[in-house]
């Protein structure tokens, strides 16, 4: 994560919630403007369900393009649609049921089917939208696990080294609850405009710290320090970058 991360700290969950709807919110209307739709790679887990939860109520309700916007997803993991574990479930309760979204404008990863389908499938879901050769999305949404994996992408993963396809099909470690995942390769990733990781929690302090202050070889293992998007990465987090990383 060497592509000069702007770095956001705020006091709580909430706050995080609050401050990420606020660039989201921006970030859609200036692509809108710019370039006529917003196109915006969802994520899964808590703390970007408080996001989407934020930006079901007003202002950002009422202030977002949501005839232009598009939402795609980062990864997925292969179950059904309704499954608690499916990433466009958390989106759906929290967010896009509740805002004037065209159905035609969610474009989620069809988790249902065999993993090496459900990767085509995806990829042409998004040559279908974006027309070149990769994606230009607006806008990332991303995670940070405590081992530096960010969206499916874990450290020692093959999928690492892949260069040629957009989407491809993965298994996480055993402890997870979901192993077979589908997600964007890290060129994909990587060619997005804007990248925002959400971290919140005292036990991601570790990670982050070597992320932020360790040199990009000695983070060369973490998946998370190799996402460099083409314009802008913003870190947000609710640890104290000081008191809370300096503990570790």
């Amino acid at each position: 994560m060497k592509t000069a991360p702007q770095i956001a700290v705020v006091p709580d969950p909430a706050a995080l919630a609050q401050e990420a709807a606020r660039r989201f919110t921006r970030l859609a209307k200036e692509a809108v403007e710019n370039r006529g739709h917003f196109s915006a790679a969802l994520s899964g887990g808590s703390t970007p369900g408080r996001l989407y939860r934020r930006l079901a109520e007003d202002p950002h309700r009422e202030e977002m393009p949501w005839e232009y916007v598009h939402l795609f997803w980062g990864d997925e993991r292969c179950v059904a649609p309704e499954h608690p574990g499916s990433n466009f479930r958390l989106a759906n309760e929290a967010l896009i049921s509740h805002v004037p979204i065209p159905p035609g404008n969610v474009h989620r990863v069809r988790g249902e089917l065999e993993p090496e389908a459900a990767a085509q499938n995806y990829a042409a879901e998004l040559h279908a939208f974006f027309g070149a050769s990769w994606p230009r999305f607006d806008l990332v949404l991303l995670g940070l696990g405590q081992d530096g994996h960010t969206a499916s992408l874990y450290p020692g993963s093959r999928a690492l080294e892949e260069t040629r396809r957009l989407v491809i099909p993965v298994e996480a470690p055993p402890d997870a609850p979901v192993k077979q995942r589908i997600t964007l390769s890290l060129p994909a990733i990587n060619n997005a405009s804007n990248v925002m990781f959400l971290v919140s929690g005292a036990g991601k302090a570790r990670i982050l710290k070597k992320i932020i202050t360790e040199s990009e070889e000695e983070n060369a293992t973490y998946p998370a320090s190799m996402v460099k998007p083409q314009k802008g990465l913003h870190l947000m987090t609710d640890i104290d970058v000081v008191t809370d990383i300096d503990e570790y």
